[in-house]
């Protein structure tokens, strides 16, 4: 018998997200508009702690409409995280402004803290302050936003977190999404949760309704369509929320099942040789993916080739964005952590649909790599 591959994290989903998607096409609301779409927007503003949310296409697009709603556009600068996915940059450029990259921690692989100040402190000197300050919760760890916000503050710069791989997780004092003047996360196929592709902005009511306006075409009340503002076709259909609102209702459990797997990966002696991804600013991860730093001189990109051929997916960690070609250009603020994390972190397959079986072929299969080491 053929093993099925295991994919790094694949969607879970069953009869009652099959249920609640008839559902909602049993109700007449194809357009992208009607009660699913409105009672997941008020379901998820109210697990995340925040005022109001706007569903979107994806979190790409909430991105997007997020820093156009503090107010960038081009000439401006803002400053993200290095060690992220492409999008978290690629929003920046759509306003027309330009991303200016900073390294993370190793306590947290989030925004570092200090480095921004140093940062900011020399934009400030030179009348240059960012539009504002993008941390992202990578691969389920929360940044350090007590410190990043006190440094936000002081020069009155706005944060907005990108939270798209950490609905779910749960930091020092809040949960991820509810950080900074606004806040961002995904339902992408392989995140968390799923609307099979899809994202939500979320903040306070005024800034989230300019949000939803703008993600509607920017349509004026009235009859004829009548427009002043330039608008986006940015809003998640009505059937989709109907998937996303039983996904949200079993969020919790598909978190503790990510759970069992993070543990048992980071207690078992085969694996012993790996640096699991720390979580110094996360009361409760929610273990999106399970990245463990190889030793040292062993690249992650034999080991993911040679689990491949086996039927495992698997990834490096992300490719700094300073290193990016298409970002060749922009100015970056350290660096080092984040190339580390490149060079040596690899993703395993972390899903919640993954069996304790797929974990031990896993870890099987992986163990003997790692004691090749840099011969690999």
């Amino acid at each position: 018998m053929t093993r099925e591959r295991i994919l790094l994290s694949g969607p879970d989903v069953g009869p009652v997200e099959r249920e609640a998607l008839l559902n909602a096409f049993d109700s007449g609301w194809i357009a992208p508009v009607g009660p699913e779409l409105t009672a997941f927007e008020a379901e998820l503003a109210e697990y995340v702690g925040v005022e109001s949310c706007v569903a979107l296409t994806s979190g790409t697009a909430a991105l997007h409409l997020g820093l156009m709603d503090l107010g960038v556009g081009p000439g401006d600068e803002v400053v993200v995280q290095t060690a992220t996915f492409a999008a978290s940059a690629f929003a920046v450029t759509y306003t027309g402004a330009t991303p200016v990259f900073c390294d993370v921690d190793s306590e947290t692989w989030c925004l570092d803290p200090d480095l921004l100040a140093e940062l900011l402190a020399e934009k400030a000197a030179s009348n240059q302050l960012p539009k504002a300050v993008m941390p992202v919760d990578l691969y389920g760890s929360c940044a350090n936003y007590r410190s990043l916000s006190a440094v936000c503050a002081e020069y009155e710069v706005p944060l907005i977190e990108d939270a798209a791989e950490a609905l779910g997780t749960i930091g020092t004092n809040g949960r991820a999404g509810s950080f900074g003047e606004l806040s961002v996360v995904s339902f992408n196929g392989n995140k968390i949760m799923t609307t099979s592709g899809g994202g939500a902005l979320l903040g306070s009511k005024d800034a989230i309704e300019k949000a939803r306006y703008l993600s509607t075409q920017a349509r004026l009340p009235g009859v004829h369509y009548e427009h002043i503002d330039i608008g986006y076709n940015y809003r998640l259909s009505n059937l989709l929320a109907g998937l996303g609102r039983a996904q949200l209702a079993n969020l919790e459990t598909m978190i503790d099942r990510r759970t069992v797997t993070a543990e048992r990966y980071r207690s078992d002696e085969r694996l012993s040789t790996l640096d699991w991804c720390p979580y110094d600013g996360t009361q409760r991860p929610n273990h999106w993916l399970n990245v463990g730093l190889l030793p040292p001189g062993m690249s992650p990109i034999p080991v993911c080739e040679k689990l491949d051929a086996q039927g495992i997916e698997a990834r490096p960690a992300w490719k700094p964005m300073h290193l990016q070609p298409v970002f060749k250009e922009c100015e970056a603020f350290g660096g080092k952590v984040a190339e580390s994390l490149f060079d040596n972190g690899i993703c395993l397959p972390s899903g919640s649909g993954l069996s304790a079986d797929d974990q031990e072929y896993v870890i099987a299969t992986i163990s003997p790599l790692l004691l090749e080491g840099s011969s690999l």
